[in-house]
């Protein structure tokens, strides 16, 4: 409330349109709300947001839990995860959409693209902590493959997961609003770059501040929830 006021009374001292008021804001944001466009280019926003987070998810634990487990593969695969790892999003975006056009798969590509690095190597550090006392124990108890990942891996990767997870919310919901500004026709990204031409500082900040409130949503009631369930299981955090 104390941030609310200070940008109230600073608003109503410099009077000008490139520091809208708080209820300027309110206007545009209500505005677009009813018209059902700001719950549009929400929606398509999330939709990215979501395809990439999968995509990145899975190929970037797959890859990480096979260089945690296997020395060989970490060496000949880790100067490629480093390289990778230090390519600007922006290269790679722009270069996706220049090899595979300015469509829907290129632009969730080149996010995912840019998070997989990310998720394989914490993963990696994940696989390379797994008790091997464990493993010989679900060895010794013949346990098939499918009960070793559910009973023994999966649950000593899960404070793993659950911080690639959070991370990857974090940087992916950054990278698609650039996607989004460079070559797509709807989105969050493409609102700011089109109320950025007219020069709508009111509209700028009401997408920003309503997509920066849907990813608050979604840290507070999953991402936090899960990561303390992720680690209920070690000793000490029950």
């Amino acid at each position: 409330m104390a941030l609310l006021a200070l940008w109230f009374v600073a608003a109503s001292l410099i009077g000008s349109r490139a520091f809208p008021s708080p209820g300027e804001v309110l206007a545009v944001l209500i505005r677009d709300a009813v018209s059902g466009e700001l719950f549009f280019h929400l929606g398509m926003t999330l939709m990215r947001v979501a395809a990439a987070f999968v995509l990145a998810m899975a190929i970037g634990s797959a890859i990480g839990i096979g260089l945690g487990r296997s020395r060989r593969a970490d060496r000949f695969f880790d100067p490629w995860v480093i390289l990778f790892l230090n390519v600007p999003a922006l290269v790679t975006i722009v270069l996706a959409y220049i090899w595979f056009g300015l469509n829907e798969a290129a632009a969730i590509g080149a996010v995912a693209v840019n998070k997989i690095p990310n998720v394989a190597i914490t993963l990696r550090e994940g696989a390379r902590s797994i008790d091997p006392g464990l493993t010989e124990m679900a060895k010794v108890f013949r346990l098939s493959r499918w009960k070793m990942l559910r009973h023994v891996v999966l649950p000593q990767l899960q404070p793993f997961l659950a911080a690639a997870t959070r991370s990857g919310i974090a940087l992916i919901w950054k990278i698609v609003l650039v996607v989004e500004l460079l070559g797509r026709s709807s989105g969050v990204g493409f609102q700011i770059h089109l109320y950025f031409q007219y020069f709508d500082v009111a509209a700028i900040l009401a997408y920003t501040l309503s997509f920066v409130a849907v990813m608050l949503a979604v840290e507070l009631l999953v991402l936090q929830p899960y990561e303390r369930a992720a680690r209920r299981w070690r000793p000490g955090n029950a």
